[in-house]
């Protein structure tokens, strides 16, 4: 698998951090992935927003706007609809945070524990754990993997905030603590998360937690 170009997936939850995908760590993440040589393929799910938030002043706008749509403007227009997702057309898929990640993705914003996952990241999920294929996720979107694969007692981290490892930890999964940069790889579940805006983190911070989180996701393929 050395001389193979890995090509890993970038699902996304909108554009801005309040009501979609966190652009600096979507394009930190999508700049990692080109620095190490393998393929971003951007995917993300073709509904509406839980809501629009006006990034100025923090408040909801009233507007109605795409995932899938607002998506493409992180991945100038080169994007997929998640409903067409094969785990066989990637090595690794990776979640960028940002509260789209827990207000489009899932419901985890608004519902804690008790939230539910849109069909598609399950389903897009559940192949890649199939396939045997690892999967990563930055900031607040470990809380899909909580919510998927908390029964099987995957390890994962947020970051520090107690409140929020707590409800990760309700969900079956095991948490660990950490700070800027750091990453949790489960080797048993494939599974790599980094906390990043979960933490009061510089830009750079992020860069490098997200290059830190692609570059283990890519260990565990070429491991395999």
């Amino acid at each position: 698998m050395a001389d193979k170009k890995l090509r890993i997936g970038v699902v996304l939850s909108g554009c801005g951090v309040y009501d979609g995908a966190e652009i600096h760590e979507a394009v930190c993440t999508l700049i990692a992935i080109d620095r190490a040589g393998a393929e971003a393929v951007c995917y993300a799910p073709n509904v509406a927003q839980a809501h629009v938030i006006d990034h100025a002043t923090g408040q909801e706008t009233g507007e109605t706007r795409n995932v899938l749509a607002e998506s493409a403007r992180i991945a100038r227009g080169k994007i997929t609809d998640l409903a067409r997702f094969q785990a066989g057309d990637v090595d690794a898929l990776i979640f960028p945070g940002g509260f789209g990640a827990a207000k489009n993705l899932s419901s985890f914003a608004f519902q804690g524990p008790d939230c539910t996952v849109n069909p598609d990241v399950e389903t897009a999920v559940r192949a890649m754990v199939q396939a045997g294929k690892p999967i990563g996720a930055l900031c607040i979107a470990p809380a899909i993997l909580a919510k998927l694969l908390g029964k099987e007692g995957v390890e994962l981290t947020i970051g520090s905030d107690a409140g929020t490892a707590q409800a990760l930890e309700t969900l079956g999964a095991k948490h660990r603590t950490t700070t800027h940069c750091e990453v949790v790889v489960d080797q048993a579940h494939k599974v790599v998360t980094a906390p990043c805006y979960m933490l009061d983190a510089s830009v750079a911070q992020i860069a490098d937690g997200a290059a830190n989180a692609v570059n283990a996701l890519i260990g565990l393929v070429r491991s395999a």
